[in-house]
Formats: C-alpha cells, structure tokens, sequence
C-alpha cells in the first residue's frame, strides 16, 4: 500500500510518499480502507520530533479518518463493508489502516467520510473543552485563541450554543471575518494590543475563560482572565509557554487547566456518543463546518507546507 511518510525529523522535505507493507492485524483489529484522512497540527509536531510518535522509521503519522471495513478479524460488531470513523486510530495516513474495533465509530448514511474526517478531531476537542476542561455557563465570556482555525470555528460555535458570549483572536483581517461568521461577537488581532481590547470588551474584568492552543500567548491569556475565573491550554502551536509562577494564579484565585481529547476517549460507549452528539449538532444546522481544503495523500507535503503557513482557515484533508 502507499503512505505518507518520515524516517527523520524536520520540515515537510521529510515527507515521503512511498509502498509499504499493508498493516497486519492483531486480535480485536480491522482492516479499514481509509477514504479521507484528517491533517492536523498535532502531525506537525509528531513529524518534527516532539509530540508523542508511535512506530518505527519510516513513520507513518494520522490518527484521524474515515473508510470502509474490508476484513473484520473475527470481529462480531462490524461487517464487510459497514462505514467507519475514526480519531485515535494511529498510522492512518495510508490506504489501509488497522484499527481496534473499539475506537471505531460508526457512520450515519447522512454523514459523508469528509465531514467525518473533518470533524470528529477538531469537534471532539472543541466539545471536551467546553464541557469537561471547563463546564461553559449561560452568560460568560469566552476568550478563544486561534478562533479562524478548525478548532477555533467549532469551539466558537459550541461555546454559543451553551450561552457564551466569544470573543475570537486571529492573526489577520481575513481570518476576523471567519471568526465573525463563526459566531464570535468580537474578534481582534494579534498584532493589535488585544489585551487591552479584551479588557475594554470585559469593562476591565476579564473573560471567565480562556482557550490557549497557541502557548508562547500564555502569559497574556493568565492576565486577561477574571479573578477565579480560568484558562484552559491544550496546544502550543506558537511555541512554548514561559513557565507560569503558580503565586500569580493564586493572587487571582484563577484555575489553570492543561487539555488533552485522549483522556477523554477512553471507551467505545465514550468515542460513539461524543461522535453522535457532533453528529447531531451537523444535522440540526447548529454545527456548521467550513468546506475543507482536500490534497491527495501523494501532495502530503504540499499539505503540511499550507497548514503550517497560517493560511488555512478550516479542515485539510488528505485522500488516498
């Protein structure tokens, strides 16, 4: 089978697309013919070296997709053929994947792979954060980093179904508009003193919440936060955070959460009705999804090359 691939760490140039034996199945494994993969930043750090990589070289990084069932390995809950899903199914950037049984998802007929591929990621991560990292109240103020962006769009929108006022930060006119149509009621850049602008959006107070994936920004996030009010960081897309001095979130009563989706996905019961809640939101009109950018799974570097280049405003996916 062809698959995208790395045997060092570094930029894009590391990529390669090349045959490699189709994967063998162990007990409560399937076979998934993938049909659209899901690209996402953290397979841009797992291919320069500092995220968590499984495997040996030539790694093979994904974990997020869509396919159809072609053997189930004695499985007796799938068939030849049923309609998959997946996010935490590592090596899925490939033709073929095998997946556990239990970290599949099934597939409404109404649930295209390429909403689902572009979704359940992003979606999953934008819903824990939400109402697990931080249990969202009717009337608060969210502050959300990166709000053009996949997670950004859906954690917006979710914030608002559960009574939030958003507040969105992007790094361009162009990604304010997207934010904007997310549902953001203000919108402000980084280069543009946003703290001040979010204090003076709060009257002085600060937001109740704050959704830091951008890191090196966490300092600032910590500062624009209401007294006991909390920030919850989940990804370091900018760079790293300067350490934090636990006095300042004790000065200000303010709850520091650290947010990742796989300790949230620990149970098939868990993956499926998390899946059919955004499955849901979809059909109901009340998740919107932007219409992803779609690269084959041979153009892998082209891809990584226009997530990292800030350009990209909604979900990349790759097809085999």
């Amino acid at each position: 089978m062809k698959a995208l691939t790395f045997s060092r760490f570094g930029g894009a140039e590391v990529l390669d697309y090349i045959e490699v034996p189709r994967p063998s199945l162990k007990d409560l494994e399937v076979l998934v013919e993938v049909k659209a993969i899901g690209l996402n930043f953290a397979d841009i750090y797992r291919r320069k070296g500092n995220y968590h990589l499984l495997g040996n070289p030539p790694f093979i990084a994904g974990y997020e997709g869509a396919g159809v069932v072609l053997d189930t390995n004695g499985s007796s809950a799938l068939r030849p053929g049923d309609r998959v899903a997946f996010a935490d199914v590592p090596f899925a950037n490939a033709e073929f994947v095998a997946a556990p049984a239990a970290h599949l998802i099934p597939l409404p007929a109404d649930v295209s792979f390429e909403v689902a591929a572009s979704l359940l990621l992003q979606g999953m991560t934008a819903q824990y954060l939400a109402t697990d990292s931080h249990a969202t109240k009717s009337g608060e103020i969210a502050l959300i980093h990166a709000a053009a962006g996949g997670v950004g769009q859906l954690l917006t929108q979710i914030s608002r179904l559960l009574g939030a006022t958003v507040i969105g930060l992007t790094s361009s006119p162009a990604k304010q508009v997207v934010s904007s149509a997310a549902g953001a009621s203000a919108v402000f850049l980084y280069s543009e003193s946003w703290q001040n602008q979010v204090r003076e959006f709060t009257g002085g107070n600060g937001v109740d919440v704050v959704y830091d994936s951008v890191g090196s920004t966490l300092t600032d996030s910590i500062k624009v936060t209401k007294e006991c009010g909390q920030i919850v960081f989940y990804g370091m897309a900018g760079g790293n955070p300067a350490p934090v001095d636990p006095r300042v979130l004790m000065d200000g009563s303010k709850t520091l959460t650290g947010g990742d989706l796989w300790s949230y996905l620990t149970s098939a019961e868990k993956r499926i009705s998390r899946a059919n809640q955004l499955f849901e939101w979809v059909r109901q009109g009340q998740l919107r999804l932007e219409a992803p950018t779609t690269f084959q799974l041979a153009e892998g570097r082209q891809a990584h090359e226009y997530l990292e280049s800030r350009q990209s405003t909604g979900k990349i996916l790759l097809l085999p």
